[in-house]
């Protein structure tokens, strides 16, 4: 089959992670994005809806998603293609994609926000390359903060989670979601949060989160696990959980 114009063929991962958000469900699991975005408004409860920032936003759905409740919603990501790509849907308001199927054969998908009940939500929502250790002056007064399967990819997660209280208003949420796959790869195994022994004694990541945020935040509720399956071609998935936790800012 010949490429249509403004498909993504050449690059795996991007198309990967377009099928994550906006692709199938696969194996029975609903989508993970629009389950984040969910969550998260569910322990919002009722609290302040300005300004939300998705930080690891990845190609933008929980950003779309959350601007389905927000007046304005910042995704945020690393990856200066996925932010060209969040873009792109945006401004054609369709998300296109050469999907892997086997070897060098794709299929080529095409899902339009119209379809996702996201084109309204498109017109509230900015994508911004950026790192979320290192985040400029203007990301601050949100009401909400998420970041889903973020902490145990950044080279100095203690950074992140020790300064973003500077950017949430008093009684805001701070919403983080991670399988904790700690790796070397992307985090020195010394700024690893949790996952390791402690004085002789295991050390989790719930608990090296709650040291790491308890000045300025208390957890709301208990974890709670969100499975997700990552397609990588016709014939193989990944399946995995990620826990979810929800951390309000204590008042000043």
């Amino acid at each position: 089959m010949n490429k249509p114009a403004g498909y993504y063929e050449d690059n795996t991962v991007l198309a990967q992670y377009l099928e994550f958000h906006f692709g199938e469900s696969w194996h029975g699991e609903a989508n993970f994005p629009k389950e984040l975005a969910d969550g998260a408004m569910d322990a919002l409860d009722g609290r302040a809806t300005c300004r939300a920032l998705d930080i690891g936003c990845a190609v933008g759905r929980t950003t779309l998603e959350l601007a389905r409740h927000f007046d304005h919603v910042d995704g945020v990501d690393f990856s200066q293609s996925f932010i060209d790509t969040c873009r792109d849907v945006v401004r054609e308001s369709v998300a296109r994609y050469a999907r892997p199927e086997e070897g060098e054969l794709v299929s080529y998908q095409e899902r339009s926000l119209a379809s996702l009940g996201l084109a309204e939500a498109a017109r509230r929502v900015a994508f911004h390359q950026g790192d979320a250790c290192d985040l400029g002056a203007d990301y601050r007064d949100y009401d909400l903060v998420l970041a889903g399967n973020l902490i145990d990819r950044l080279y100095k997660p203690s950074l992140f989670l020790k300064t973003i209280h500077e950017r949430i208003n008093d009684l805001g949420l701070l919403v983080i979601a991670s399988p904790y796959t700690w790796l070397e790869d992307y985090t020195p195994k010394s700024e690893w949060v949790g996952g390791v022994l402690k004085d002789g004694k295991a050390y989790s990541t719930l608990e090296g989160l709650t040291d790491m945020l308890s000045p300025h935040f208390r957890l709301l509720g208990e974890p709670r696990s969100l499975p997700f399956v990552i397609r990588e071609t016709r014939n193989k998935f990944q399946h995995s959980f990620s826990e979810l936790t929800v951390w309000e800012k204590l008042p000043k």
